[in-house]
C-alpha cells in the first residue's frame, strides 16, 4: 500500500510560479514511477508530468519549459515547479504514484491563475 498527499497549491497570478509537493508514504519502495495530472473544471483528467524510477521523465506538450519534475533522493518527495502560469492552468492537481499493479492517488490541490 502507498499513500500520496499533495500540497502547495494556490491562487497566483498569471506568469507567476508556484511549487506543488507529494509526500509518499508506505510501500516506498514499490514505487517505479511519480507523476502528476490535473483536471479543470468540466474536463477530463490529463496527465501533465511523469519521472521514472529510470530517471525518464515526460510532460505533456502544454506545459514543456514551464514545469519541472522533480523527486528527492529518499524518494518520498516529488515536486512539480511551475513557472509562467497561464489561466487555462487552473485545476486540481493529483499526485500518483504507480506500482507494478496499482496506481495510488491523492486527494487533488486546488491551482487557481487569475488576475
Amino acid at each position: 500500500q502507498v499513500q500520496v498527499m499533495e500540497s502547495g497549491g494556490g491562487l497566483v497570478q498569471p506568469g507567476g510560479s508556484l511549487r506543488l509537493s507529494c509526500a509518499a508514504s508506505g510501500s516506498i519502495f514499490s514505487i517505479n514511477a511519480m507523476s502528476w495530472y490535473r483536471q479543470a473544471a468540466g474536463k477530463q483528467r490529463t496527465l501533465v508530468a511523469r519521472i521514472r524510477d529510470t530517471g525518464a521523465i515526460s510532460y505533456e506538450d502544454s506545459v514543456k519549459g514551464r514545469f519541472t519534475i522533480s523527486r528527492d533522493y529518499t524518494k518520498t518527495l516529488t515536486y512539480l515547479q511551475m513557472n509562467s502560469l497561464k489561466p487555462e492552468d487552473t485545476a486540481v492537481y493529483y499526485c500518483s504514484a504507480r506500482t507494478h499493479d496499482q496506481d495510488y492517488w491523492g486527494q487533488g490541490t486546488q491551482v487557481t491563475v487569475s488576475s
